[in-house]
């Protein structure tokens, strides 16, 4: 049983992790801490075993750029993720680019194989259930066996059920989702190994039924250079943040079709243009209150509000205070984020 365990956790490191951008801080039989870094930050992965063949791997990522991925193609390791927090983009060698939000759920097979992926917001949380399907299924057949007649866990079956020509299955989020993965994030750590097994054979579960398939996305397709001009797009509004950049003007600007460029930019970032740039000026104005002692009409005026109470008003929506308040309670609280 050990040496199975070890075989799936080098298939992980070498299939899911990229072993070059990855450094083991800590390992374990049953876990280990991998840490990957580069210039645009840092990303922190515990990995847990669960069955032999079956891991999960809980990512806590603080980066931009994320990993160039090399591995071999395998059609018998499959890869379930799910999206927490923050953003998640993932680009395959045939060109597709997948995107996660939060509460979103993919299913890849590893002859799919993952290009390069990035983190459009700059931070993701999120789970990663890595199986090798051969190695999974002898061990699940036992615990079926064991349990009883009606508990069939077809791993195969359910990858190409999901995974039809090749392709990322993805699912937005929904309340059978976010039941399944919300106790995952919070089990206390002296119940982790039972309780691991119990939701993976929950997941598996639903993931076999037949409803499950008529749920794929169908998704507008975006090229690299679509996606390359939006991230310079969205670069451009963050530097000239202290002016409104119409939609127009953005479009003009890029050669980019007004219409394309909204739905390509939320399909990069989430949210539409506005919103998002709306919720960015507020973030970054919190940061001038804890990090400065600019006046709140001038940083009004550097996030692109010329009025300093329509700023306070939009900044309260936001954070749940004005930015008097706001920058009170952070001294008050000896210099720490309330964010």
């Amino acid at each position: 049983m050990k040496k199975l365990f070890t075989e799936t956790e080098e298939l992980i490191k070498t299939h899911v992790l990229n072993e070059s951008d990855t450094q083991t801080i800590i390992h374990g039989e049953e876990c280990s801490i991998y840490k990957m870094e580069n210039n645009t930050g840092e990303g922190i992965i515990i990995r847990y075993s669960v069955f032999p063949g079956i891991e999960i791997l809980y990512n806590d990522i603080h980066m931009t750029n994320g990993v160039r991925h090399n591995a071999t193609p395998r059609a018998d390791i499959i890869e379930i993720n799910h999206c927490r927090i923050g953003r998640f983009e993932c680009e395959f060698s045939n060109g597709e680019t997948a995107y996660l939000g939060e509460g979103d759920l993919a299913v890849n097979v590893m002859t799919n194989v993952a290009r390069e992926s990035w983190f459009p917001l700059s931070h993701y949380h999120g789970i990663t259930i890595a199986v090798d399907i051969s190695l999974a299924t002898q061990v699940l057949k036992q615990v079926s066996n064991a349990l009883g007649r009606g508990l069939s866990f077809d791993l195969f079956s359910m990858k190409e059920s999901l995974c039809q020509g090749n392709s990322c299955f993805i699912m937005r989020a929904t309340d059978s989702i976010q039941h399944i993965f919300s106790e995952l994030y919070k089990t206390p750590e002296d119940l982790k190994s039972g309780y691991f097994k119990i939701k993976v054979m929950e997941l598996f579960l639903f993931l076999n039924s037949p409803e499950i398939t008529a749920k794929r996305e169908e998704r507008q397709y975006f090229n690299k250079i679509q996606i390359e001009s939006i991230k310079a797009i969205r670069q451009y509004l963050i530097q000239n943040l202290h002016r409104h950049v119409t939609l127009k003007e953005l479009s003009h600007t890029f050669n980019y079709p007004l219409t394309s460029m909204k739905l390509c930019f939320k399909e990069v970032y989430g949210s539409s243009i506005n919103t998002y740039m709306q919720a960015y000026r507020v973030q970054f104005a919190a940061q001038l209150l804890r990090e400065s002692n600019d006046g709140i009409t001038n940083i009004s005026y550097q996030v692109g509000y010329q009025n300093a109470s329509k700023f306070s008003e939009v900044f309260k929506q936001f954070i749940g205070q004005t930015p008097t308040e706001y920058r009170k309670s952070f001294c008050l609280k000896g210099g720490r984020s309330v964010l």
